[in-house]
């Protein structure tokens, strides 16, 4: 077995010194862009020795101008009649465990490599579901899949002579203002509705119940840290190793844990009450709503510690400007897609679909 190296790294030396030489030779005037964006461990920087069993290898996309796409069959024909059969001790034509998402045609070569033509616009529908050429209103950022808008943006551009995926890339590189102020609404209101609860289930000797909920808010907290410090949540296997690499983690990280392994709903709520603090800090550190409390309160009369998460939703709603945000901000505060749903088959929902949620 070779000496592991990154999928980032492998690939960009694929490209420099095996994929390059090839392009300029047989297409000298081709302008084109060269990146490892969309799915993919390695995208993301998270992969390991283990990741090279499957759906792994010297790979990228080559993404051409609409009017040369013409081109692309002969390019994928050329590269797999003279690149070589290994690079950097890794094999080219590895094997993927499933259906790639993209479809290729077979290729007229002896191997099978995993360099895609492909157009801006085409790896947009394909990742995001969504035609560049449409407008692109709140519904739609609402129904991107974060971890799908972290892997268009994440990886890395190793060559753009044309310039449009580094534009796209950019557009997408964060929610606009107002979203980014309701996603953090909703995600303050799941917590105000379900703070109380998690020690109320404790409370009838509902251990079990109590740390269920006690998780999910765990998961609220973590997921509003991501959205405070602008960085798209990935999916579940990376949730927790992309949430360590936030500002925030060093403080909240500890809190959580206890949090998760408290064996009595006292302990758990002890925990999560300094979790909610520090969140109540990071959001009156962002400058964006009147200076909110800082230190959790009983729910009522009852000696249960919330931070009235409720409190923290309304004031972020009354910051919304946009006339469509902030009709679905005083219609619901459900979120987006990974808000409301956790449900890794919902993704496979036509778009359109979702989108009438939030009509």
């Amino acid at each position: 077995m070779p000496a592991f190296i990154t999928g980032i790294d492998l690939s960009r030396r694929f490209y420099k010194e095996a994929v390059l030489p090839l392009l300029d030779t047989s297409f000298p005037s081709l302008r084109y862009a060269t990146a490892l964006i969309g799915p993919g461990s390695e995208v993301l920087g998270f992969d390991t020795e283990m990741s090279i069993d499957h759906d792994w290898g010297p790979r990228l996309f080559l993404f051409l101008k609409e009017e040369d796409m013409k081109l692309g069959d002969a390019i994928a024909d050329m590269l797999s009649h003279k690149l070589p059969a290994t690079f950097a001790s890794f094999s080219v034509a590895f094997t993927m465990s499933k259906e790639p998402r993209i479809a290729r045609r077979p290729l007229t070569g002896p191997i099978k490599h995993h360099v895609i033509p492909i157009t801006v616009r085409n790896f947009v529908r394909v990742q995001l579901g969504y035609d560049l050429n449409q407008p692109l209103e709140v519904a739609d950022w609402l129904t991107f899949p974060s971890h799908a808008l972290g892997e268009l943006t994440a990886g890395e551009v190793y060559h753009d002579s044309v310039g449009e995926l580094t534009r796209i890339r950019k557009r997408f590189s964060w929610y606009p203002a107002d979203i980014w102020l309701y996603l953090m609404a909703a995600s303050w209101q799941r917590i105000g509705q379900e703070e109380h609860l998690m020690a109320r289930s404790g409370y009838v000797g509902d251990e079990l119940g109590s740390t269920l909920i006690g998780t999910r808010l765990i998961r609220d907290v973590m997921n509003l840290g991501f959205l405070m410090e602008k960085h798209y949540a990935p999916y579940a296997k990376w949730f927790g190793t992309a949430f360590k690499r936030l500002q925030c983690a060093p403080e909240l990280s500890p809190l959580l844990w206890q949090a998760q392994q408290a064996v009595s709903w006292r302990e758990r709520a002890e925990a999560l009450a300094r979790a909610y603090e520090q969140m109540a800090r990071m959001h009156n550190a962002l400058g964006i709503t009147n200076a909110l409390p800082e230190h959790c309160s009983d729910f009522y009369d009852r000696p249960f510690p919330v931070i009235h998460g409720e409190i923290f939703a309304r004031s972020l709603v009354e910051q919304i400007s946009d006339p469509e945000m902030k009709r679905i901000a005083e219609k619901c505060l459900i979120g987006n897609i990974n808000q409301w749903s956790d449900n890794t088959d919902i993704e496979g929902i036509e778009r359109e679909r979702l989108r009438q949620l939030y009509k």
